[in-house]
This record gives C-alpha cells, sequence and structure tokens, in this order.
C-alpha cells in the first residue's frame, strides 16, 4: 500500500492526476517498512527536535537560495504571490507567504461552507461508518483525534475533512464558515509524516500527532471542529484570529511553518452536505485537489 503511486482527482481541471512527491526517496525508505528505516523513524525522524532542526535551517539567510529553484521545479504561479518571488528574504518565508488580494475567491452563500485550505481533500459522510480514511480498514476515532471523550460524543457520527497540504502548497489555513471561535487547545505529539505514503500504514498518526483544536460556533453549521495537525519538517502552527471576534468565511485562521501538513474539519452528525466529487472520490479513498474558497458543501438543517 505505501509504495503505490498517490492519484488525486483535480477539481480544476476534471482529471485524474499523480503526485509528484517532495521528498519521495527519503518517505518510501522510512514509511516503506524497511528496518532501518523504522528505526530512524521512532528515534529521530518523528521528534520534535528534528522538525526544530530543520526549521532553523529554512530560516537562515542562505536558504533563500531555494526558493527560485523551488519556484521552477514545483512550476508555482508567482503571478499569485503578494510580493516578487525575489523578495523573500529565507526560504520559510517565502513558505508561508500571503497571496494577492483576489487569489482565492470565497464561494458564496450563506449556507455554503468552504474549504480551509490549499491541498488535497478527503470527505466522510460519517466518520463512523467509513470504511477506512486513506485505505480500507484503517481508521482512527474522533475522541483519540480531538483528545477528548466528551469532544468524541458531541461529535459521534459526524462529517470529517481531512485537508492534507503538500510543500509546494500555499500554506495558510482559513475558517470554512462564518462563526465565532473559541480559544485554540494544543495537544503536544509526535511529528510523523502526513503523506499518504504514511497514512496508508497507519492514519493513526493524525491521533498522535502535535496539533491545536478550535472550536467555532456557527449559526449555519452549529458546533465546528478544526484541527491542524503538524507534521515532520512543520517548524510551527501558528493561530493569527482573536478568539471570541467573530470570523467571516474565508478569514485567515493562522499557518503552517515549513513542512507539509493539514487541517481537519469535523462537523456534527447531519450539519453539512458536502459536495458530490469529494464524497464520489472519498468513497475509493482517493483525494480531490483543490484550493482554499472552494466549495466544500451545504448546510442541512439540524435533526
Amino acid at each position: 500500500m505505501a509504495d503505490e503511486p498517490i492519484d488525486f482527482f483535480n477539481r480544476r481541471n476534471g482529471r485524474i492526476e499523480r503526485e509528484r512527491i517532495y521528498g519521495e526517496p527519503w518517505l518510501r525508505f522510512i514509511y516503506g517498512g524497511n528496518p532501518l528505516g523504522r528505526l530512524s523513524l521512532s528515534a529521530v525522524v518523528r521528534r520534535a527536535w528534528f522538525s526544530a532542526w530543520y526549521g532553523w535551517r529554512m530560516n537562515r539567510p542562505e536558504s533563500v537560495n531555494r526558493v527560485l529553484p523551488f519556484v521552477v521545479d514545483y512550476d508555482l504561479d508567482a503571478e499569485e504571490f503578494a510580493k516578487p518571488a525575489t523578495a523573500y528574504r529565507t526560504f520559510n518565508e517565502f513558505f508561508y507567504r500571503t497571496l494577492r488580494p483576489g487569489a482565492r475567491p470565497i464561494s458564496p452563500g450563506e449556507d455554503v461552507a468552504v474549504l480551509p485550505a490549499d491541498g488535497r481533500h478527503l470527505a466522510y459522510v460519517d466518520v463512523d461508518t467509513a470504511d477506512g480514511f486513506y485505505v480500507k480498514g484503517k481508521k482512527f476515532t474522533l475522541s483519540a483525534l480531538l483528545g477528548s471523550e466528551e469532544l468524541g460524543a458531541r461529535f459521534a457520527g459526524g462529517s470529517l475533512l481531512i485537508s492534507r497540504l503538500c510543500p509546494v502548497d500555499y500554506h495558510r489555513f482559513h475558517f470554512p464558515v462564518a462563526g465565532t471561535p473559541r480559544e485554540s487547545r494544543l495537544i503536544n505529539g509526535w511529528l510523523y509524516s502526513v503523506s499518504p505514503l504514511a497514512l496508508r500504514v497507519n492514519p493513526g498518526y493524525l491521533t498522535e500527532n502535535k496539533r491545536m483544536v478550535t472550536l467555532v460556533d456557527s449559526p449555519v453549521f452549529g458546533e465546528v471542529a478544526i484541527l491542524e495537525i503538524g507534521a515532520t519538517m512543520v517548524g510551527a502552527i501558528l493561530q493569527s484570529f482573536i478568539p471570541g471576534r467573530p470570523a467571516a468565511k474565508g478569514d485567515e485562521k493562522g499557518l503552517f511553518a515549513f513542512g507539509g501538513s493539514c487541517v481537519v474539519t469535523v462537523f456534527q452528525r447531519g450539519r453539512i452536505r458536502f459536495d458530490e466529487d469529494l464524497v464520489t472520490h472519498s468513497t475509493v479513498h482517493r483525494e480531490v485537489y483543490a484550493r482554499m474558497g472552494d466549495r466544500l458543501g451545504t448546510a442541512c438543517s439540524p435533526a
């Protein structure tokens, strides 16, 4: 399973494409079953100091020499950057770049939820009845993900969206619905990769990684849980919103420093109807590539 390529449906052009995996040889060595790779994962790779060290390297002035080759190699659209690609002082500053106004239009409609981040998305209508995440038969519980039996019970049977950001993606995350956010809660943990190469082996890495949980009270969607999950090489999860201050749909919530990472959004049972393409492809464990502000689904009336 871990050795298979990563295919996804690109909502923007309607085609199934194959992901070009950043750091692929290293990821396959670590998560592909090699005994030395497993030892490296346990002893070094999952530990916070390793990611902190790499984050420090990406903040060094000489790291700026990586920016232009990265833009060219991964064919990034520099026209959507808020400033020229040559204006960044470090690779990390480029990594969590802002975009020019209008680069991510927000799908309109009070009853429409939007994707919280650029990336590849999996959507499960009922997390309790899903046959597995990333691969059939391998799951995790909401209680483990949310770090609370009480929250797990409140969101039982809820709908789950996993938004996976690759290093090539825009790395700020946004509110998928309008509402009032509460204070974020940090759950410390390891820093495993969130690539499907790792999550096909054990999707429970999402419940073991460092993460932040924010509850949002939405007048249209009810209580919504938003989690930012760290991963190997992620230097930090930084929140920029103000707890207790109402946020509009699409408002910036925070950013990830260097590395792949993901955002998980959980709705209570029966509160959202995901868009059909997300559900169809997720049923066969295929992610959908789409961007922040694109439609996620529409609100349902509470039962």
